[in-house]
């Protein structure tokens, strides 16, 4: 068994628990308040399929490349977006709060992790595309979009494919906060500090796979 296929059944294994651990919660309590993290889970996934597509069509010459990257960009917030579930975090009996934290934090780490993964390849295909200078202009730039995106899914309950289905709506509500940014000091710290957390580790898993000790 090559790495790679070493590497993928790790990253299932830890999916798996993840959902393993919100379904023994839902049996053992009879209630779905956590049934959401499935989900969130598999909007997390997505960007991670998109770029996984995305590699493939550019290994077949495929015309459909760029609309598998605008649907990772599109979708790539939904990955580091579980962190903010963490928000949901409190006791609730009968489960011991130290499940609860467990929980929400593998969970939170998988979405990171889906996110992460998805960006390398990404940007792999981005630097042969660009060259290393733009590639990482662009991939600084998918950071900061994700931070707006993971404000405008918490805050203002928009969903990824809201901009297909409500465009003219979901640019209303965001407009103004692009437009007057002074006036919204709690979108744009967010959106920093949201698209700035999983940039850092990016960037510095990225430096430790070329460590050499």
């Amino acid at each position: 068994m090559n790495k790679k296929n070493v590497f993928s059944g790790w990253l299932f294994a830890s999916l798996f628990l993840a959902v393993g651990m919100i379904c023994a919660r839902i049996v053992y309590t009879g209630d779905i308040v956590f049934g959401f993290l499935i989900w969130n889970l598999f909007l997390a996934f997505l960007p991670y399929l998109f770029a996984m597509l995305l590699v493939n069509s550019e290994r077949k010459k495929s015309k459909y490349q760029y609309l598998w990257i605008g649907l990772w960009l599109l979708f790539f917030p939904n990955a580091p977006y579980i962190i903010t579930d963490l928000f949901h975090l409190q006791e609730r009996e009968p489960v011991p709060l130290w499940y609860d934290t467990a929980m929400l934090f593998f969970t939170a780490w998988n979405g990171l992790l889906l996110g992460i993964l998805s960006m390398m390849k990404v940007e792999s295909f981005l630097t042969r595309k660009f060259g290393r200078r733009i590639s990482f202009l662009l991939v600084s730039f998918c950071f900061f979009a994700c931070g707006f995106g993971i404000y405008a899914g918490r805050f203002l309950r928009w969903n990824s494919w809201d901009l297909l289905i409500s465009p003219k709506e979901l640019i209303t509500d965001l407009a103004p906060r692009i437009v007057h940014p002074t006036h919204h000091y709690g979108t744009w710290g967010m959106t920093l500090l949201f698209g700035l957390f999983p940039a850092l580790i990016y960037f510095t898993l990225k430096r430790l796979t070329n460590f050499k000790s």
